[in-house]
């Protein structure tokens, strides 16, 4: 029994073709594209760009890849790829919903034999791009904010100590989201000081220095301070590391005193056990101080207090802290059952 002949009256559908979305990252510089970006753009029988200004247009042009710009409907895109035609579309990074729509209700609608749609990703964000992001707005405030514009480093520093004690109050509290919120505060004033060093002036010191200096000194001092890490040193234990990081900083420092970079100004049993640490890491033997005949005795008796529980590996101001909330907590509870 012989097959019969295909009927050479029906037709055999034509390859839809393919349409591609190519996206690149703002925050990547323009060219740095992926090698399958590349080679989509130099294998399409197409290239579409709705941006004249997009940033990528010279890199293509210098790479030999041929770009009209074109604005086209989703019809005309996909009646563009009948054949089995590529088309690349660049788009931002955003996307294009436009487009994208367009093509989602001409696949709804059964009527079209759709093209294949692929999404590529020409560049990806690395870990902390969006920390350029942040960098860019803080530049544009600055230059444009009445309040913003006219703020000095004395001026800010109140800020900085809030939002520090702020950023602790979410950790103890245990609060994720406020955490997350509580570090970006704290980063926005690390920001806003660097922006206002980048100026130079006078009343904030004379010598400049911007956002990328900050991240530079901190970058080399975490490689010098961590040489199990980065270099030929070993450490086994925490005890090793921190035996690293006071040699390396006592190099660095080059102090007389082991009181030098204690700050004075911080809380009353935070600064007693810093001071603490310092005399026992040193090794020396420093009787401590006793209230005179016209003395208060209760300071005299808080430093001790907070020397023995520096000793203990305890927290002193953490530990007071935890206290006066409880404290506050039962302060609630008798006001509720007062009333």
């Amino acid at each position: 029994m012989n097959a019969e002949a295909p009927d050479a009256s029906v037709e055999t559908p034509a390859d839809p073709g393919r349409i591609v979305l190519l996206t690149a990252s703002h925050r990547v510089a323009p060219g740095l594209l992926s090698w399958p970006a590349w080679q989509t753009l130099h294998a399409a029988d197409r290239v579409l760009v709705t941006d004249p200004d997009h940033p990528q247009l010279p890199y293509l042009r210098e790479a030999g890849v041929r770009v009209e710009h074109s604005v086209p409907s989703a019809d005309e895109l996909v009646a563009d790829c009948a054949g089995g035609r590529t088309v690349v579309v660049l788009v931002g990074g955003e996307g294009d919903s436009r487009l994208t729509d367009g093509l989602a209700r001409l696949g709804g609608s059964g009527r079209v034999a759709m093209p294949d749609l692929e999404l590529l990703p020409g560049s990806y964000d690395l870990p902390g791009a969006r920390l350029l992001d942040l960098v860019q707005v803080m530049d544009r405030i600055r230059r444009t904010c009445p309040w913003t514009s006219r703020k000095t480093h004395r001026g800010l520093a109140k800020y900085a100590i809030e939002e520090a004690y702020e950023l602790v109050e979410a950790i103890e509290d245990g609060d994720r989201d406020e955490l997350r919120e509580e570090l970006g505060d704290v980063l926005l004033q690390v920001v806003f000081h660097a922006r206002i060093a980048e100026e130079g002036r006078p009343e904030d010191g004379e010598e400049p220095f911007a956002i990328d200096d900050v991240a530079g000194g901190l970058v080399e001092k975490l490689i010098h301070r961590h040489p199990h890490v980065f270099g030929d040193e070993t450490a086994e234990t925490p005890e090793d590391v921190h035996a690293h990081w006071l040699r390396t900083k006592a190099i660095e420092k080059q102090r007389t005193s082991v009181t030098e970079g204690v700050p004075l100004g911080q809380p009353g049993l935070a600064l007693a056990a810093k001071l603490a640490s310092r005399v026992r890491t040193a090794g020396l033997d420093v009787p401590l101080p006793t209230a005179g005949p016209t003395g208060d005795p209760i300071g005299y008796e808080l430093l001790a207090l907070a020397v023995r529980a520096e000793a203990d590996g305890a927290d002193p101001e953490a530990a007071l802290r935890a206290a006066a909330r409880a404290y506050r907590d039962a302060i609630v509870a008798a006001e509720g059952g007062a009333g």
